[in-house]
């Protein structure tokens, strides 16, 4: 067992004077594969950026009806955020995103043959559920899988703003734009029906990894888990090391049986009441997660050809440009994010996202202060301006927030409470993402939307705060070694 102070981090290797072994592609596979499945919840999630200005005009929707239909789903994916800890658990990280897959199939179906807003409810509440299941499994298998060397840059392919989620996002905002051209009953649904046969394609790439060791040990198949790791390690020492290192690991709380029984007790009680370590843990993950949704990355997100609007665009199809902009870029920088999460280190790239996404939103205040000022000068000027300071926002945010949130809060968290902990901390993402969604509009017609932004630059401004204060650098730590980190 490797045990690794404050100051210095034990390398899994052989010898500290052997050369370094050649770098093992197959958990990089395993990870891009299981992270495809994300692919159609950030398609679904941004497709009613612009379809609900299709949906609204198609079946009359007012205000308030628009704001629950495009925040519902946060709500709807607290149901399988729940229980996907306990289904991550039980069925496995693998058989829960095929299950995943199927809920998505089936809600983008019922979401292209929905005639009225009660039909769009439930098809709605169907697809959440499997997103809120994606949502959780997803960063959790691709942490178990990734060994310390490459954990962050395997993990970060997979947030609520991982690579194939931005893929999803821009794929949406371009169907968004490319059927924008039909008529106003047809394309909405089009937009739809074309994310109903990908999920079959994407759970037959789930079965085809191998499923995470830690599971499978904490399930008493060591045989298994140790043909896993001699797979994902570098090296067949590292695999033994890392093998000895989840038995211990799991032997710190009963084993989770199949009717999750005293495991599942356990795992509670220990949330419940958390010891010193574990209370300074789950206040990084519940911290982390409130606040990368606080600063109105839904507004952005799912309200962007609204913001467009206000700032002066005359027309839906402009609006529907600039998004897709706002998905190029986010899909971009997520990429830089991934580059440099095990260079730069998760604490200053934290620091810096947060920083830069307070500076955006203030930027995007003041440019929907005066559009009437802008307007009569230069009608351009003023909606460049507001389109440069969202994209600057989404910049911001997906070098640092969006991507390294997940990954994380899920590595810092103890292998007995992993997966359930995972869950908690979406239950607050998923809360204050619907908050924010579901207040948008009204909000918007209270105060004005560029009060908003300033509000969300405010919370920007207290998670700079809270990750100086609370955020400790997990970068080339074990797993297993989170609990020594946390211990002062």
């Amino acid at each position: 067992m490797v045990h690794a102070d404050d100051a210095t981090v034990a390398p899994l290797l052989p010898s500290s004077t052997a050369p370094p072994p050649r770098r093992n592609m197959f958990p990089f596979l395993c990870a891009t594969l299981a992270s495809m499945t994300t692919i159609l919840m950030g398609y679904n999630l941004a497709l009613m950026s612009g379809a609900e200005l299709f949906i609204r005009e198609d079946l009359g929707l007012s205000d308030t009806q628009t704001e629950v239909l495009v925040g519902c789903s946060n709500v709807y994916m607290l149901v399988s955020i729940v229980a996907a800890g306990w289904a991550g658990d039980v069925l496995g990280r693998r058989a829960t995103l095929v299950l995943a897959n199927a809920l998505l199939m089936a809600g983008a179906l019922a979401m292209a043959l929905g005639g009225s807003y009660a039909a769009l409810m439930a098809a709605r509440f169907v697809t959440s559920l499997g997103s809120g299941f994606v949502r959780v499994v997803v960063p959790v298998y691709n942490a178990e899988i990734s060994p310390p060397s490459s954990r962050g840059v395997l993990s970060t392919l997979l947030d609520l703003v991982q690579l194939f989620i931005n893929l999803g996002t821009l794929f949406g905002y371009v169907s968004n734009y490319a059927f924008a051209g039909m008529p106003v009953h047809l394309g909405w649904r089009v937009m739809y029906a074309v994310g109903v046969f990908p999920p079959v394609l994407l759970a037959a790439a789930v079965l085809a990894v191998p499923e995470s060791p830690q599971w499978l040990a904490m399930r008493g198949r060591h045989d298994e888990a140790h043909a896993v790791l001699l797979r994902t390690s570098d090296t067949p020492a590292e695999a033994g090391l890392r093998l000895e290192e989840i038995k211990h690991a799991a032997a710190k709380a009963p084993q989770t049986g199949g009717d999750g029984e005293s495991g599942g007790v356990s795992n509670e009680l220990s949330i419940v009441r958390p010891s010193a370590s574990l209370r300074r843990v789950l206040v990084c993950v519940v911290g982390l997660q409130f606040f990368v949704h606080a600063v109105g990355t839904e507004a952005v997100m799912m309200y962007s050809p609204l913001v467009f609007r206000n700032a002066g665009m005359a027309t839906n199809g402009a609006a529907l440009v600039a998004t897709v902009a706002v998905g190029a870029v986010k899909t971009c920088f997520v990429l830089v994010a991934t580059l440099l999460s095990d260079r730069a280190g998760r604490r200053p790239l934290l620091l810096a996202s947060a920083a830069g996404v307070a500076v955006a939103l203030v930027s995007i205040s003041l440019t929907l202060r005066a559009p009437a000022a802008s307007s009569s000068s230069s009608p351009a000027t003023g909606q460049l301006a507001c389109v440069a300071s969202v994209l600057a926002f989404v910049a911001a945010f997906s070098i640092g927030l969006g991507p390294l949130v997940a990954t994380y809060t899920v590595e810092i968290l103890p292998l007995r409470l992993r997966a359930r902990g995972s869950s908690l901390g979406m239950v607050v993402n998923r809360a204050t993402c619907a908050l924010v969604g579901m207040t948008f509009i009204s909000l918007a017609n209270w105060i004005t939307m560029a009060g908003c932004f300033f509000l969300y630059a405010c919370a920007a401004v207290a998670m700079c705060v809270f990750v100086y204060l609370r955020v400790k650098e997990t970068k080339g730590r074990s797993l297993e070694d989170m609990e020594v980190l946390f211990a002062k």
